[in-house]
Parts: C-alpha cells; structure tokens; sequence
C-alpha cells in the first residue's frame, strides 16, 4: 500500500497555456494548450517514463518543475509542498533538489567553460561545500559518470556527445538532488551509446537513491529505464501503468498504436502494425472529445462529443477511454 511520505512528486490537474496570436484583427485572443490537466505520482527511489509523440507538452511538464515555466492552473506537490503555490523567492530553495538533463549535450555546456568549472559552478553558486573541498568532489563526480578526473581542463569540443551528457549528468548530481528530469537525454546519441548513457542511469539511481522523471520518444528506451509509465497525446495523459502491466496489456488504442511500431528485436517474431490515419489535431484547438479521436481505429460516437475521465481499469492501471467508462 502506498503512503503520502512514500510519494515524492503529486502532479495534480497540471495545466499550461500558452498565449497565441494577439493581433488586433483577432476578436479573441488564442491560446496553445500545451498541458490540460495532468495528474501522476512518482515515487521515491523510481523512474516514472513520461512517453508521447513531439509537441504532446511531455517536456512543458519537466519545465515547470523546475520552473522555467510557471503553470497556468494546478499543482505540483513535491515532498508535500506545493511548488505551484510558492513565490519566485520561496521556489529557490526547492531548485537543488530538483534537477534537469538536457537533450541536446553539445549547447546545454558554456563551451567557453572547462569541464571542470562546469561542474563546479553549482557547488561554488548555492555554497554546498568550502572553496578547498570543491575540487575533489569535481574528480567524484566525474568518476561517478565514467570519466577520468583529468578531463577537467578540458573544454566541451573536445568530447563525444556521449561524453558530454556524462558531464551533464554529473553537473545535475553536484546538487545531490532527490529528483532529476531527465528530457531525452539519449535522443541525441548514437544506438551504440544510448544504452552505456541508460545503463549509468540506472546504476546512479541504485547508487544514490535518486527518482527519475524520464521523458522520451521511444516505448524501449521507456521499457530499460522506467518502474511505471506515462502515456501523453496532445497535451493529456491517456494511460498510466507500471512498466510491465503496460507492456502486456496496454487498454488504450494509442499506447496499443505506439507498441506496434515499437521495433521487435526477434526477427522471427512479428507484429501486427497499427497504422494511424491523420493528421494531430493543432493544440489551438484540440478536440472537444477525447484528444485522440480523429484517429482512433476503435472510435465511438460519444468519443467526438465527451472527453473521456481517467478511470482505473485495474489495480494501478488508469486508463483515459470510452471503452472502459
């Protein structure tokens, strides 16, 4: 059974809008909604994969927990406070314990810094440790990532993309945070080192304690990293479920879309590919239904007229369908 003190994040009916076009031939302002109304728990110690295709407001979550982005409406309850609800200066001290990897590990680095300073620079800002001390905790962090102390003198250009994100992720654990937003922090690699990138993760994760929002693309890389699963369309949640549950059986007609395209590893084995007709609806104007209905291949009438609620489906399964209601 679950308790408050074992949830460390409770996203409650998180939402943002984004104001649109303001011109003065508009009768009325548009707004982009790019988060409507999202609710998940992650626990301490787990990885919670947040999966979606691009523009369906998974990195817009991540922002706003770590408040580079304010929500328009919602909560975010993070060790019981509610991060939404606190003012710029109050939010601050809340910033070291939440900590962000980026995508992109060749312009998330000052390439006019030195790996070292990079990682340093958190540690000398919030004054974590004395002037003398910084340096070694430097060379830790770097041999937590896999990389040699000595590459401190180093400049950015002069890593591999797989090496720069090791350095990103040592500058996110110079906080020692209990949360780290992970915003597709393999995308940008080759295959052969996104799994060494995953396979540090995880071992940091069992090393430190650390909890994982992991945003992402790819169902499989979702699969290696995370203990339970978001799936997002178009700015809403459809499904969520423990890892394995959601592999096994996925209820929602979009998870069920996003496995078939997942690739299969055994050749001999295959798998019946669901192919979705149409075009993503524009988040200027999303449907009035359900967010997924103008593709769905096991649409209803109702699915254009009500927007489906999240329902659980069975223990910890929630699924967001009118096929379930």
């Amino acid at each position: 059974m679950t308790t408050t003190t074992d949830i460390l994040l409770d996203v409650q009916h998180l939402t943002k809008r984004f104001a649109g076009d303001s011109s003065r031939f508009k009768r009325a302002r548009t707004y982009i909604h790019a988060v409507s109304d999202v609710s998940f728990q992650i626990k301490r110690g787990q990885a919670f994969g947040l999966v979606g295709e691009s523009g369906c407001g998974k990195t817009t979550i991540g922002k706003m927990l770590v408040d580079l982005y304010g929500a328009t409406s919602g909560s975010a309850f993070f060790d019981g406070v509610d991060l939404c609800a606190l003012k710029t200066a109050e939010r601050k001290k809340y910033h070291r314990d939440i900590q962000l990897i980026f995508q992109d590990p060749y312009s998330s680095l000052n390439p006019r810094m030195r790996v070292g300073d990079i990682i340093a620079e958190p540690i000398i800002t919030n004054k974590l440790l004395p002037k003398g001390e910084v340096e070694d905790r430097v060379d830790e962090l770097l041999e937590h990532v896999g990389l040699a102390n000595y590459v401190r003198n180093r400049y950015p250009h002069e890593f591999s993309g797989g090496q720069r994100q090791r350095i990103g992720i040592a500058r996110a654990l110079a906080m020692n945070p209990k949360l780290i937003i992970c915003d597709e922090p393999v995308s940008a690699l080759d295959v052969s080192i996104q799994a060494q990138v995953l396979n540090l993760l995880d071992d940091l994760k069992e090393e430190f304690g650390l909890t994982y929002l992991f945003i992402a693309h790819g169902l499989n890389v979702i699969k290696h990293v995370s203990d339970e699963v978001g799936v997002m369309y178009l700015g809403k949640l459809l499904e969520v479920a423990p890892q394995e549950m959601l592999f096994k059986n996925p209820c929602s007609p979009y998870t069920q879309a996003l496995l078939s395209a997942a690739p299969v590893v055994d050749p001999l084995k295959k798998r019946e590919r669901i192919i979705l007709e149409g075009e993503v609806p524009s988040p200027l104007n999303p449907p009035r239904g359900c967010r997924f209905s103008g593709r769905c291949f096991k649409k209803m009438p109702i699915c254009d007229e009500v927007e489906p609620q999240m329902t659980e489906i069975s223990t910890n399964h929630f699924c967001a369908c009118h096929l379930y209601l």
